[in-house]
């Protein structure tokens, strides 16, 4: 027999779905029976305490949460038979399927665990597209169209200009709307933008690299006349900016829409779980396309095209467009499972009912606004939802720590890669992979940990920020790190004098009497590490006057290099920036990986503390005003911000006719305090931001949040409710 409608008040969400609590009886008479005989029979669903029957499932993917799509299943005796059976007043259909294509093979996916691994997929390819490859691949960029680095910041800025002007409206109509349909839509868009971020390499002329050995050394040194030299391959960045725009736009529903899916789907105490795993698989993401984007940057950009420089050559441009071509098609295949999925998984109204709401109580009552039904259907409610959630000041010291987390993120991503190139003299594929090896253990890791936490001691919403706090306060003591810095590899006429005598900051003499008859130009960067331990700008720049190939590891050796100390060993060079063998190395890197740790540490339990604040009806909204918030304060200038203050401490700039190009060379000391400087800042911020938001917290009184026996909710958040008749605990 079906219930009645109950609203829920206490947990801020009305029910209007009739429930059929039957269990399968050997007499077709007592098929219609009502709940309360139900309750009493033995064998059938164990009922709480709140009225609602439960299987005792022990996962939220339990045998209870198969699909009922097909009738035959529920006859069958299986532990099914004793659950629940949900019935759709509207007729709405639960199958997996396109249309009226709803094959039976498909329901085997039409489960929590389906949907996490599809999101999963996805939120991972989001990960390695615009985290991972754009990241690794931008000084490359930046040298094959002639960037510099606050432009290609706005290249990683415009994935979250676009992102900002399309969360409103994505994650109010969303929210109330098929969320599979938004997603599946948004990874296609987002698949559109890989192919589109490709297309320069395709419509540019072939890349030409002039190494030394094509100019000739001492003596041989030419250069193209200005009207030949000069490029306009900048404007191709307005293309990259569109092709991050749509990356943009087709991963707003991901972390919206995807995660209050997820949440709606699965019980309250494994939703952090299930949202840990998804996040650590948008981890995962950036540290496969470090790794993966590493190895093709190996790979020279013209493809098949016989080549005389080597990647540590700071002319290489490795082929930085094959990663794109991947993501982009894997995007396109994976949008098609993630749009057959129904608005709700079946069974999945238990769960909406057993939960309790952990909303901050409005003093004036307003956040009983949303307990109608109707409420968020309509534009005109738009205004209302907003004005709810700026009431809300846990919700708003929350979005601000996440902004202000955000930016170190979305900064240290960017140029993470050129920070670790500059201080340990690595090429960029080097360095790309060194970062990879960084954020596979520590942010994976770190996202999962914090799921994992949270879910283990029943966190409630007050020791979640309390939790996010501790975290961020760890990351906050690591970060003093960046005191220690490594010294910059000796460059001849850039870092000293040819004399090895300090030379004043800001101020290049390449030219000096070793190499004043060599006529060299600046024109080409082609740094050679003489065999005293001394970078040149270039081979003439060193005197060499020989060029032969060292047959131990493949690089050009020049020789009679005047320049070159010949007291004790031969005047030779080798192509390429001198090893570095600073002995502070491995802390550095000790000290980077706990920041990462516990940045990310924090990140699912900050995201499920912003769930539990608002009411559940609002979950979509908050989380895309959230996502606003982060990306407009932290997201977009964070990156930028990052790009102009490494512009800060360039030492060496590329020059084209006049005009400056990207940066060759950077002071590592500089680098370093300016790296102090903004993490110290914005750590301090979110520090506050998590104490106020803890202090200013007021959860549900007890009698309103029932099931909440302790603190810390150990219990599993039952109402507590008058038993019906007959109604017996088994």
């Amino acid at each position: 027999m079906a219930m009645p409608q109950n609203s829920t008040r206490e947990n801020g969400f009305c029910f209007t779905q009739p429930l059929d609590f039957s269990c399968p009886c050997p007499h077709p008479d007592e098929a219609g029976r009502t709940l309360g005989a139900v309750g009493g029979r033995e064998g059938c669903s164990t009922p709480l305490s709140n009225g609602t029957a439960s299987s005792g499932a022990p996962s939220p993917s339990g045998s209870c949460a198969e699909p009922l799509c097909t009738p035959t299943l529920a006859q069958e005796e299986t532990p099914c038979e004793e659950g629940i059976k949900y019935v759709s007043a509207e007729g709405e259909e639960l199958a997996c399927g396109w249309g009226a294509f709803t094959p039976g093979c498909l329901q085997l996916c039409n489960t929590s665990k389906g949907v996490l691994f599809f999101l999963c997929v996805a939120s991972f390819l989001q990960g390695m597209t615009v985290n991972g490859f754009i990241n690794t691949v931008i000084t490359s960029i930046e040298r094959r169209f002639d960037l510099r680095s606050y432009q290609s910041g706005l290249i990683a800025s415009s994935y979250d200009i676009a992102a900002c002007v399309c969360l409103t409206f994505v994650s109010y109509f969303g929210g109330n709307g098929h969320k599979p349909r938004w997603l599946g839509w948004g990874v296609l868009v987002m698949g559109l933008g890989s192919l589109l971020f490709a297309l320069p390499h395709f419509t540019t002329g072939p890349y030409e690299a002039r190494s030394a050995a094509e100019l000739g050394v001492c003596g041989g040194n030419q250069s193209l006349p200005c009207s030949q030299a000069a490029s306009s391959l900048s404007s191709y960045r307005f293309v990259f900016m569109l092709g991050q725009f749509l990356h943009g736009m087709g991963a707003t529903p991901l972390y919206t829409l995807g995660v209050t899916y997820l949440d709606e789907n699965v019980k309250t105490n494994y939703s952090p779980v299930y949202i840990a795993v998804f996040y650590t698989a948008a981890i995962l993401g950036p540290a496969a396309g470090y790794l993966v984007g590493g190895m093709f940057l190996n790979i020279y950009t013209e493809i098949g095209r016989e080549i005389n420089i080597a990647p540590e050559n700071t002319l290489w441009v490795g082929a930085w467009w094959i990663g794109f071509l991947g993501a982009g098609a894997a995007s396109l295949l994976i949008s098609i499972p993630i749009l057959g999925y129904p608005q709700r998984l079946p069974g999945s109204q238990r769960y909406i009912v057993m939960r309790v709401s952990e909303a901050h109580q409005l003093k004036d009552g307003s956040h009983k606004k949303t307990l109608d039904p109707d409420f968020g259907k309509t534009v005109k409610d738009l205004p209302r939802s907003v004005l709810l959630l700026l009431k809300n000041p846990t919700f708003i010291f929350l979005c601000l720590a996440g902004a202000t987390e955000a930016t170190l993120i979305a900064g240290m991503s960017t140029f993470g890669p050129k920070f670790l190139e500059s201080q340990f003299s690595l090429s960029a594929s080097e360095a790309a992979t060194f970062f990879g090896y960084l954020v596979v253990p520590a942010g994976g890791g770190g996202t999962f940990l914090g799921g994992f936490l949270v879910n283990k001691f029943k966190l409630r919403c007050s020791g979640i920020i309390k939790l996010c706090l501790l975290c961020t306060v760890s990351s906050l003591l690591a970060i003093f790190i960046f005191f220690i810095h490594c010294p910059n590899m000796p460059m001849a006429g850039v870092t000293q004098r040819y004399d090895g005598s300090a030379l004043p900051g800001g101020h290049l003499n390449l030219t000096a009497v070793c190499n004043a008859q060599c006529g060299c130009l600046q024109d080409t960067y082609s740094p050679v590490c003489g065999t005293d331990g001394i970078m040149y700008y270039s081979p003439c720049h060193a005197g060499c006057r020989r060029v032969s190939e060292n047959l131990g590891n493949g690089r050009k050796v020049y020789q009679e290099c005047s320049c070159v100390d010949k007291a004790l060993l031969p005047g030779e060079a080798e192509a390429g920036k001198c090893t570095s063998s600073c002995a502070k190395k491995p802390l550095l890197l000790c000290f980077m990986f706990v920041v990462i740790l516990f940045t990310f540490l924090s990140s699912i339990p900050a995201l499920t503390a912003t769930l539990r604040c608002v009411s559940d009806r609002q979950r979509s909204f908050a989380l895309g005003i959230q996502w606003i918030v982060v990306r407009t304060l932290g997201g977009i200038p964070g990156p930028i911000a990052f790009g102009s203050m490494i512009d800060q401490s360039c030492l060496l700039w590329q020059d084209q006719c006049g005009e400056q190009g990207s940066c060759y060379v950077y002071q590592n000391s500089a680098m370093s305090r300016y790296t102090l400087v903004a993490g110290l800042v914005y750590k301090v911020l979110g520090t506050t931001f998590f104490i106020v938001a803890c202090l200013l917290y007021k959860p549900p009184p007890l009698e309103s949040a029932p099931g909440s026996s302790s603190e810390n909710g150990t219990s599993d958040l039952q109402e507590h409710k008058p038993s019906l008749p007959a109604e017996e605990d088994i």
